[in-house]
């Protein structure tokens, strides 16, 4: 447990203009993900339309494939009967034959059912290479049962009572076509997804230079005044006229600065990682925090993992983290209530969690699908930029997850930092 036991130190009050230039940067971010997810709804919504009249469209086609086919059976069926009922006519066999043509043309698998129930002439059935006669038999069968699924058999008149039937199926066309739209559909889904994949990258990076030039150019800016103004703390020091815990305190602001711009100028290049005792870095650092923060906010630290146990950090970025989250879970208290931080490692995983609740006003389910994007606060002032840099220093640099892991409206959030762990034997 951590006690506060110091006084509330000054805040830093920004400066109106600052305040202004905040809100117009934080509202061009979030338009720019406004914007994001504008073409992303655009490029589902013409993909739908596209796909919904193609589908029409080949159904359409297939509708009138099918009933050309039908007909092609029925003029089979038709001479089929005249055949089998007429004297012979060398003329209407000629006819005959050229109406089995078509239907050999189209391919259209059909076979002949007499009056026996005995499957007789069929066309268009495919058979193996030197089949036996049982076998043809027993493909003829399959074929037949498959044929009375698909297509109400066509009787042929044969006189005096009798009557065979044509069974038949789609032709491999008509079947290809009927399949063809999911295909289509299938090749343009996967072509809007590389699309997406491809301008999400590309907008990715974009914003990647935007943030690494803007934190390199903030350290390079802030290099010169650091300078100057630890001249100035030796200065002080050296002056017997001037208090010496001035210079003292203006030397640990100095310090901080000089961290602060550590961790800019670590956005952007590859950060070295050590392992580091995690509890010891946290609790550390969560006493340091205190002491800076409001003396109404009490903070607790529950500690479950073992003395040994480490983790590979980058310390002042992972600080940076614990920072930024601790000090938007003061302002969502409004100065007031409790931070409890609660460090576990879960039996058999190589991970370790890091738990971060409060007792503040919480968050509606919108607003946690948000918290992360660039620009977004709830908070009148500020950039809206503190938890997004947290996620990827999290993510992109200790290969972690950040996430809320619950929040209730007028009760509290807690986020959650995953970590790489080294497994204690």
């Amino acid at each position: 447990m951590i006690s506060d036991t110091s006084k509330q130190k000054p805040r830093f009050r920004l400066h109106p203009v600052a305040i202004l230039n905040s809100q117009r940067l934080r509202r061009s971010l979030m338009d720019s993900y406004d914007q994001k997810s504008f073409y992303k709804y655009m490029i589902g919504v013409i993909l739908l339309i596209l796909s919904i009249g193609s589908l029409f469209y080949t159904d359409k086609l297939v509708e009138e494939l099918e009933q050309r086919e039908e007909r092609e059976v029925q003029l089979y069926a038709e001479g089929l009967r005249y055949v089998v009922n007429s004297p012979f006519d060398e003329n209407f066999n000629v006819i005959y034959q050229v109406i089995q043509d078509a239907v050999n043309f189209y391919q259209i698998p059909a076979i002949y059912v007499d009056e026996n129930n005995l499957p007789n002439p069929n066309l268009n059935i495919k058979f193996p290479t030197k089949v036996s006669q049982q076998e043809r038999e027993r493909i003829i069968e399959e074929k037949l049962s498959e044929m009375k699924l698909e297509h109400p058999p066509i009787p042929v008149e044969l006189g005096k009572g009798r009557t065979g039937y044509i069974y038949y199926s789609n032709s491999f066309l008509l079947t290809q076509l009927r399949y063809y739209p999911f295909l289509q559909l299938s090749v343009m889904l996967l072509i809007g997804y590389l699309a997406y994949l491809a301008f999400s990258s590309a907008r990715k990076a974009e914003q990647n230079r935007v943030w690494v030039g803007l934190a390199k150019e903030t350290a390079h800016q802030l290099g010169t005044p650091l300078s100057s103004l630890m001249a100035w703390v030796e200065y002080f020091r050296s002056d017997p006229m001037i208090d010496p815990s001035i210079a003292e305190e203006i030397e640990k602001d100095v310090i901080r600065l000089e961290m602060i711009t550590t961790r800019f100028s670590n956005i952007g290049s590859v950060p070295t990682l050590k392992e580091e005792p995690v509890a010891e870095v946290v609790t550390n650092f969560i006493s340091y925090l205190e002491k800076r923060v409001s003396s109404k906010v009490k903070f607790s630290v529950y500690n479950e993992l073992a003395v040994e146990q480490t983790a590979l950090l980058n310390k002042n970025l992972f600080e940076w983290v614990i920072e930024n989250i601790c000090k938007n879970a003061v302002d969502a208290m409004g100065g007031i209530g409790e931070i409890n931080v609660t460090l576990q490692a879960p039996p058999q995983m190589k991970e370790m969690w890091i738990d971060i609740a409060d007792t503040g006003k919480g968050m509606t389910k919108a607003n946690m699908n948000k918290i992360f994007n660039p620009g977004f606060s709830t908070k009148k002032r500020g950039w809206g930029l503190g938890l997004t840099l947290a996620k990827r220093i999290i993510e992109n640099y200790h290969s972690g997850k950040l996430f809320v892991k619950n929040s209730e409206v007028g009760k509290g959030t807690t986020f959650r930092i995953t970590l790489g762990a080294n497994i204690i034997e």
